[in-house]
């Protein structure tokens, strides 16, 4: 093969893959501006999916902050159903004392 016959052929593949990219090429935007569409725009866009996991992740420990302090309140409950021990509870947080009692608050 000369040279010349070598540019003939890269010519012809060149016009084939011209008419190849004309012939597909529309297809080729139209999928890439839906790409577009689907990544960054509407309500079931990519960034919007990642906006909605974070907020379900932050949800999730809330609830689960929530359910702790809970059954803290529970067990407090549980304690207070004693009479002697709301008596204790009652004196430690609200100071409260018998008639015939002084109390001295140590600091």
């Amino acid at each position: 093969m000369h040279i010349c016959q070598k540019s003939s052929i890269f010519a012809a593949m060149n016009e084939n893959w011209l008419q190849t990219g004309k012939r597909y090429g529309k297809y080729v935007i139209t999928i890439l501006i839906f790409m577009v569409v689907m990544v960054f725009f509407g309500d079931q866009s990519l960034i919007n999916y990642v906006r909605r996991s974070r907020e379900i992740r932050h949800l999730e420990e809330q609830r689960d902050s929530y359910r702790e302090g809970i059954k803290r309140a529970e067990k407090g409950l549980q304690v207070l159903q004693n009479t002697d021990s709301l008596e204790r509870y009652a004196r430690e947080h609200y100071y409260m004392h018998a008639e015939n009692e002084d109390v001295y608050l140590l600091e």
